[in-house]
């Protein structure tokens, strides 16, 4: 994933969450070596259905390297995420990642599921754990099912040869003991058959090169794709960041205080910040990126756009 195996500039990282200037090189001319990913999730309603597909024919043209659709907590979304998954593989021509993960199953239901998706041309899985089902205060494995990340990957793995995803966290989960044990937590994943990691979002890029670099230490050499949320909500944000551990700088806050009633004031921010943390990341020699569209395809459209991934232009007959 990253042209070097420590990327540059590392020990000079500021504590304020953003590399000195001439890391940053966020003005220096378009990479051309940027491939990009989108995750979707599921629609509830008809409109929301609408509002998916459009943003899946607006993303489309960037020739993604593939389009995951999550798995709602304790299994609810299991059909729609299937469904979901099936229109994008049959009506679009995208690669399609289907999230699977240890909640509310069995063992023999979970593998099930996976042979039904090998049958039909889905070949990467985004295993997971899961969260707690609605109501539930905490993970409990099912009896019969698989326990962990770790156990799913090996599972789906003896099914057929998935490129498996596995989730990665720059700050540590909030369930894990410290970092040194959600990084152990993260190397049986790969040690189970994961191909490749993505990381939770963040928002101070030395948190992520970081991670990174420890990751590296730690043997791990899977690429770590960096997870990019666009903030068109911050106050929604916040309050998700304070339940998946993940830091809201000042510097951040401070750039949406005052827009609560101006969105598309908000967007040009998101927008802005967004493109500036994957400049600032390309710089560093991160090459990778997988966007949590929300299902909007227009702030990641204009922030691929800022960093040179654009559609093929058409080629108009002689």
């Amino acid at each position: 994933m990253t042209r070097r195996n420590t990327p540059p500039g590392i020990m000079n990282l500021s504590s304020r969450g953003r590399a000195p200037s001439s890391e940053l090189a966020i003005a220096a001319p378009l990479p051309r070596d940027i491939s990009v990913s989108f995750e979707f999730f599921p629609p509830e309603t008809e409109k929301a259905s609408a509002t998916l597909w459009s943003s899946v024919q607006r993303l489309a043209p960037l020739n993604p390297s593939y389009v995951s659709v999550t798995y709602g907590a304790g299994g609810t979304t299991r059909e729609r995420t299937h469904n979901t998954v099936s229109r994008i593989r049959n009506e679009t021509p995208l690669t399609p990642a289907a999230h699977l993960t240890c909640v509310g199953a069995t063992r023999d239901e979970v593998d099930a599921v996976a042979r039904q998706y090998w049958a039909a041309g889905v070949h990467h899985i985004v295993a997971l754990r899961g969260d707690p089902p609605k109501g539930a205060n905490r993970y409990e494995p099912h009896a019969a099912g698989y326990a962990y990340a770790a156990d799913l990957v090996a599972g789906l793995k003896k099914v057929a040869n998935f490129e498996i995803s596995v989730a990665a966290y720059p700050e540590p989960h909030p369930e894990a003991a410290n970092a040194e044990a959600d990084l152990d937590n993260l190397k049986r994943k790969i040690d189970a058959g994961a191909t490749q990691a993505i990381t939770q979002f963040f928002f101070n890029i030395d948190t992520y090169l970081r991670f990174l670099e420890r990751a590296r230490a730690a043997g791990i050499t899977v690429p770590i794709i960096p997870g990019i949320l666009p903030v068109t909500n911050f106050k929604r944000v916040a309050e998700f960041s304070k339940r998946c551990g993940a830091e809201i700088p000042t510097w951040m806050a401070e750039l949406f205080d005052g827009l609560d009633e101006e969105p598309e004031a908000r967007k040009l921010v998101a927008a802005s910040l967004a493109a500036e943390q994957c400049r600032a990341l390309s710089a560093n020699g991160v090459n990778q990126f997988h966007f949590y569209t929300m299902n909007r395809a227009d702030l990641c459209f204009a922030i691929c756009h800022m960093l040179g991934v654009r559609p093929e232009p058409i080629t108009k007959a002689a």
